[in-house]
């Protein structure tokens, strides 16, 4: 193979490349001449010249090469975000301008929302103009900053005479921050919560949604289409009907049943569903540490040596067969919509 065959990506290093430098690790040294088909090695600097022979090359610790490609990476990362921000601050205000034309002659079914303040403005411009209900569903938890924030824009919002409903995970009960958010808010909020809930949604007067269009959420869907929008409101309402009441007033949650609370049971779905413990962390908004402790206390109450085991036990055991001696399906009646009598 010669040197101007020899081409592969900067972040690789080819077979003949790796055989060649384990022998010089092996052997201390290898010949110039041997490194002449696989010049990778001198791009990575994984040999140096033998400086008491200039025929030989010495091999580098790769502990002491790695650190340096990897920085090279992360540099690149940086040099693509840069063009990333720029082609968004670039692109921003044309499609502003594409907007404003389009909304001449009517109003898009659809729209990309790109980068987080066009999504945040997008969202308080219909708040602003709404006049019956907020819907939403809220995975995680939200850090006190964020509900501070956007204290003031919901109580304008309640002051309307808007109804505000909100669906969380179970995780959400035990958040002061929120408890004390909802306390200060006056006028029709109720919040219920789920183990697990779908992705974010943001539902103004059956009109308007807006739901994440990436992983990171820094890009948006702003939702106008009368199907969509029906479709994303039976969802929620169905969610809503099965959810437990968290605010106003808090029911509680089923109590544990031969030792196993209802958190556990449905950690153990999740578990014989083959979930890792960070997927299950993930869907049900919990600490991956606390989803570890739920799965070792439920290992004790079975008895369990292996995860293997615990998940034929959870099977023999009937726990996901009983029904919960209360649950969210004993909640109140599902509420009437806009422009119905409450």
């Amino acid at each position: 193979m010669t040197a101007e065959a020899h081409t592969h990506g900067a972040e690789e290093l080819c077979a003949a490349g790796t055989a060649l430098y384990s022998r010089a690790l092996r052997e201390g040294r290898v010949k110039d001449e041997d490194a002449a088909a696989v010049p990778c090695l001198l791009d990575f600097g994984l040999l140096r010249a033998d400086p008491d022979d200039g025929q030989w090359l010495c091999p580098v610790s790769p502990a002491l090469v790695l650190p340096g490609l990897l920085s090279r990476i992360e540099d690149e990362i940086a040099h693509q975000r840069r063009r990333e921000s720029k082609l968004a601050d670039t692109f921003g205000p044309l499609m502003d301008l594409d907007a404003q034309r389009a909304a001449v002659h009517s109003t898009p079914m659809l729209s990309v929302l790109m980068g987080f303040q066009r999504i945040n403005n997008a969202i308080t411009d219909a708040m602003a103009a709404s006049s019956q209900e907020l819907l939403t569903v809220q995975p995680g938890q939200r850090p006190p900053t964020l509900l501070a924030s956007v204290l003031s824009q919901e109580q304008e919002l309640l002051s309307r005479g808007c109804r505000m409903r909100t669906l969380y995970q179970h995780t959400a009960r035990h958040s002061t921050a929120a408890v004390a958010h909802y306390e200060q808010l006056r006028g029709d909020v109720a919040v219920r919560t789920l183990d697990e809930v779908t992705e974010r949604l943001v539902l103004l007067d059956r009109t308007v949604a807006f739901i994440p269009a990436n992983t990171d959420r820094t890009v948006a869907l702003e939702i106008r289409h009368p199907a969509l929008i029906s479709y994303l409101v039976t969802t929620f309402e169905r969610l809503w009907r099965l959810a437990t009441p968290m605010f106003p007033v808090a029911a509680h949650r089923p109590p544990a049943k031969d030792g196993v609370t209802s958190r556990q049971r449905t950690i153990a779905a999740l578990l014989i569903e083959g979930h890792t413990d960070a997927v299950i962390a993930e869907r049900l908004g919990m600490n991956i540490r606390t989803v570890r402790v739920h799965i070792a206390k439920l290992a004790s109450t079975l008895g369990s040596d292996s995860r293997a085991q615990l998940g034929y036990l959870i099977g023999q055991s009937g726990m996901l067969e009983r029904e919960p001696e209360q649950g969210p399906e004993q909640g109140p009646e599902p509420e009437p919509g806009p422009g119905e009598s409450h």
